[in-house]
């Protein structure tokens, strides 16, 4: 073999055969997974043919074979396994603390929010079970500063509970740098000072759940990947609390993220892990988790088992009493939000626009943010029964509040308004909500 002549790579070559692929096949999952990170690719066949003789592509491109390999086998792949090098990188090695350091400089510095905000959503990601990470996190007494007490427990918490108030309200596209900031300037500090045991899991418990609410505002934002990380450092915290309510509440996040990207087979085993992880849960929390389950197993087309679920929510709820309360809170208004989305799932669009009603009447006010996106899938849904000057007054409802609103879901669902209603622009009522909605909207397309 002359000098510099790449290997071949067998590894990946074993991997390749697995799929059963085409090359023609493999470039274009490439190149799919290219577009859904924001970056189109047009790789062809050559290119795949040279990966599999030991070419190595670029870095950016490896992260994007790997989730594609994944994503076909059904497992996750790493670099190692697929013959790539495995980098030295920053956070390799390091503790939970550590890691949650990396990652919210990383965050909130404007300098590098494109880099991680490029990061791929992975249905590979490694998700520690609760018994890999119950009590599990280094001890990392330092003595550096003060012993901290539940005063600055109290503090972590309140100041998540406002967190969320605004991220309620106007969306995360703001309030995540700022959740980013105080998780490394204040949390992590308190995470490594000396307390009582029972501080210390009490400390570990709240900065879980503000990992979980940054991982839900970066989703909001459509940073899929950066939320994925946020959440896995959520159920590692959790887990070292050994706080049952908020590692549960986490799984169930992460299966919310899946289902609404379409891969509701993660999503429901995600739904599952958090169900099974909570045996001891109150009716509210079983409603909670039921609903999530419900909604991820009709995606996957499994119509018995949604319906079970859908049943096994309401009757929870039915239980639940008033005084308990799962974190995010789960009411007759996100029940019947689950109601509406299994119903679509199922193909019943008249089912799903009524439980979508109810569930827009029954919301607390204070959820703007939520009020908007769903006020727009309601006009999505009218408009597949064929109710178009019904659906044009919804989505006017939801422009109302628009201007209000800083969140990259409700964006997609304006973009999505704009391309439904552009084919009905003669019906009067349809363009007179273009009109509208182009004064309005950022960048609206003419």
């Amino acid at each position: 073999m002359p000098v510099g002549t790449p290997k071949p790579n067998a590894s990946l070559a074993r991997l390749y055969r697995e799929t059963g692929w085409t090359l023609r096949q493999f470039a274009q999952q490439v190149n799919r997974l290219g577009t859904e990170r924001g970056t189109p690719l047009r790789y062809r066949e050559p290119s795949v043919h040279q990966w599999l003789n030991g070419t190595l592509p670029k870095e950016e491109v490896r992260a994007l074979i790997l989730e594609a390999l994944s994503r076909k086998l059904h497992r996750p792949v790493t670099r190692r396994d697929a013959g790539f090098p495995v980098p030295a990188e920053p956070g390799t090695g390091t503790g939970t603390v550590e890691g949650l350091v990396d990652l919210g400089r990383q965050d909130f510095d404007p300098s590098r929010r494109s880099v991680i905000g490029a990061s791929l959503f992975s249905v590979a990601v490694t998700v520690p079970n609760w018994q890999d990470v119950v009590a599990r996190m280094e001890a990392a007494h330092t003595g550096q500063l003060r012993t901290i007490g539940m005063s600055d427990v109290n503090t972590v918490v309140a100041m998540t509970e406002r967190l969320s108030g605004l991220d309620d309200q106007f969306g995360g596209r703001h309030a995540r740098p700022m959740a980013a900031a105080f998780l490394v300037n204040t949390v992590a500090p308190y995470l490594r000072a000396d307390a009582p045991e029972a501080v210390r899991k009490a400390m570990m418990s709240a900065a879980s759940d503000l990992c979980y609410l940054t991982g839900y505002m970066a989703v909001d934002e459509g940073l899929e990947g950066l939320a994925q990380r946020y959440y896995v450092k959520a159920l590692e915290l959790a887990g070292a609390a050994e706080d049952y309510l908020t590692y549960c509440t986490t799984l169930r996040g992460m299966s919310v993220q899946a289902v609404d990207l379409g891969h509701g087979r993660e999503a429901l085993r995600l739904a599952d892990a958090a169900a099974a992880a909570s045996p001891q849960a109150g009716p509210r929390m079983r409603a909670f988790l039921a609903g999530q389950q419900a909604h991820a197993a009709a995606q996957t087309g499994d119509r018995a088992r949604a319906l079970h679920h859908l049943k096994e929510a309401e009757s929870a709820m039915e239980k639940a009493e008033s005084r308990e309360k799962a974190f995010g809170s789960y009411d007759p208004a996100s029940l019947h939000y689950h109601i509406s989305h299994v119903s679509h799932e199922l193909g019943d669009f008249s089912e799903a626009v009524k439980a979508m009603r109810t569930s827009d009447r029954l919301s607390d006010e204070v959820y703007r943010r939520s009020r908007v996106k769903e006020r727009a899938t309601l006009a999505e849904f009218q408009l597949k029964l064929g109710h178009l000057e019904a659906a044009c007054a919804t989505w006017s409802e939801a422009l109302d509040e628009y201007p209000l609103v800083q969140s990259g879901r409700v964006d997609r669902r304006m973009e999505t308004m704009l391309a439904a209603i552009r084919p009905h622009r003669k019906n009067p009522v349809a363009r007179a909500l273009n009109e509208r909605a182009r004064t309005i909207i950022p960048n609206a397309a003419a």
